[in-house]
């Protein structure tokens, strides 16, 4: 099974380089023969030289003839050589041409593997930029380019002041690496790491609220927008600051590593163990619900063990280099392994949650059309009258969508219950006069959803996903973290935004993916 992601990728970015070589061949055949053929026949209208007998006048006869004879074949010679020189310049100008191209294509692809391994490219000791984050002006923290989808939306700038991506992505490698230093020492050993932890999360979701008020254009001022990203940008390197500060003292140390590796190797016989369960999970739900229900957890399993492989090879390159004495390489190693049986375990955490999700929201489809028809029937109470022409619009559309939703669930066909569920909720928040109840229940469990679907896909695929997607996932937590104050509103947008955010991250990974097939493709023909 192939997660929806990833189908109708290209399986290859451009021609075979076996390919590319043979059409080279067979050009430069065809052009000897071009060449080769012209003077292998003579041309038709060639002079010929005609020999006379020598008159009978003696030597001076003779002599007359020879020259005649000799400026004859001469100007036959000259006349052969001039007409080759003539059918030999097309050809010679088109073999040059092409090796002008050949040689131009060649020195473009030198120029681009050079840029790619540039100097500092590969350097270590500091958080790296996800590859296509954009860098604002250095200094002024400049105006950063319009909104758009993806990287490149002034995250950043170039004096290697860390990013929303950048802090992000360490934020999501700290948490991973607290959950194993947390299983080798114990939650009391580790609590200061924690809070440090969640200060950093506390840092990060200020500077994203910053950052969805910068792209809705507040403040309008040039000015202003500036200081706003200049804020950002500060509260990005507290964010690295606060979780680089405690980083080394709970890190693996050498006298530290085989607990770590039995750890980390018990988690991964766990999640191992598991996976044929959730596998089962995953076919059960498939026969039960809609195709569309499970779009965002199908091919998990897959891609769980996908990490699991990885994970394998990581911990006994551990192992070897433990045994071997290198605790350094034996700790890259293992964080690698860390890393990989952290997002096997978010895959396969994932699709049971989905399946709790529509589970229950299975069974609030029922109790949700019978309280929506309670909320329309009060509107269209006589006691009401002040508001009867605003809403016999709204009245009318959720009647339609009621009528369908519940001509889905007779039908006796599988159907997503979700989505059944959202579209209620949305019908009927207009006119909601509570936040209470089993409308209120059935927006938060959407929005819930939504929001934990997106958040798993940014932890697993973080390093394709860009700035659009992770500023509308934060603002669709913010709405969602209200709790007591949030309304049936705040949950509907935050569904909203967690669903956008979600369609924008499966964007972004699938053009990273096609442009990482184009590189591979460019790496073949340089």
């Amino acid at each position: 099974m192939t997660s929806p992601l990833f189908r109708g990728w290209p399986r290859r970015a451009g021609p075979h380089l076996a390919v590319r070589v043979a059409r080279a061949a067979l050009g430069g055949a065809a052009g000897f023969v071009w060449l080769v053929l012209p003077g292998t026949t003579p041309p038709a209208d060639a002079p010929v030289a005609i020999i006379t007998p020598p008159p009978a006048g003696g030597p001076v006869g003779t002599a007359a003839a020879t020259a005649a004879t000799t400026a004859t074949a001469a100007t036959a010679a000259t006349d052969g050589d001039e007409t080759s020189g003539a059918d030999l310049v097309l050809p010679v100008a088109v073999v040059g041409a092409a090796g002008a191209l050949a040689g131009y294509g060649y020195v473009r692809r030198r120029r681009r593997a050079r840029s790619r391994t540039a100097a500092g490219a590969g350097r270590t000791g500091a958080p790296r930029a996800a590859d296509g984050e954009a860098a604002a002006p250095a200094h002024g923290y400049g105006e950063a380019a319009a909104p758009g989808h993806g990287h490149g939306e002034g995250d950043g700038n170039s004096d290697g002041v860390p990013g929303l991506v950048v802090a992000e992505d360490r934020l999501l490698a700290a948490r991973e690496e607290l959950a194993f230093a947390e299983a080798r020492r114990g939650a009391e050993a580790v609590a200061p790491w924690a809070r440090a932890v969640r200060d950093a999360e506390a840092e990060l979701a200020s500077a994203y609220a910053m950052r969805q008020r910068y792209d809705e254009g507040v403040p309008a001022d040039t000015a202003e927008r500036r200081h706003v990203l200049a804020g950002i940008a500060g509260r990005c390197e507290e964010v690295i600051r606060t979780l680089e500060a405690g980083s080394a003292e709970w890190s693996v140390q050498a006298a530290e590593l085989p607990r770590a590796l039995e750890v980390a190797e018990a988690r991964f016989r766990e999640l191992t163990a598991r996976t044929p369960a959730v596998e089962a999970t995953l076919s059960a739900l498939h026969a039960r619900y809609a195709p569309t229900a499970l779009d965002a957890v199908t091919g998990y399993p897959e891609l769980a063990k996908d990490r699991l492989v990885l994970a394998t090879t990581e911990l006994n390159g551990a192992r070897q280099a433990s045994d071997l004495g290198r605790p350094t390489e034996a700790t890259g190693h293992l964080r690698t392994a860390e890393g990989a049986i952290a997002r096997a375990g978010v895959f396969l955490a994932e699709t049971d949650r989905s399946a709790r999700d529509l589970a229950e929201a299975a069974r609030l489809v029922p109790a949700a059309l019978t309280g929506a028809e309670a909320e329309l029937a009060a509107h269209r109470a006589p006691a009401r009258p002040e508001g009867a022409s605003h809403a016999a619009p709204l009245l009318l559309h959720a009647d339609t969508v009621l009528a369908t939703v519940r001509a889905e669930v007779t039908s006796g066909r599988p159907y997503d219950p979700l989505e059944l569920l959202r579209r209620v909720v949305r019908a009927t928040e207009p006119l909601s006069a509570e936040d209470s109840g089993v409308l209120a229940a059935a927006a938060h469990l959407t929005a819930a959803d939504s929001l934990a679907a997106a958040e798993a896909f940014l932890a697993t695929h973080r390093e394709g996903v860009g700035m659009t997607a992770r500023t509308r996932l934060a603002e669709a937590q913010r709405l969602f973290a209200r709790r007591n104050a949030a309304t049936q509103a705040d949950r509907v947008r935050a569904d909203e935004l967690a669903r956008e955010a979600r369609a924008s991250a499966e964007q972004d990974v699938r053009l990273r993916g096609h442009q990482g097939a184009q590189q591979r493709s460019d790496d073949q023909m340089a």
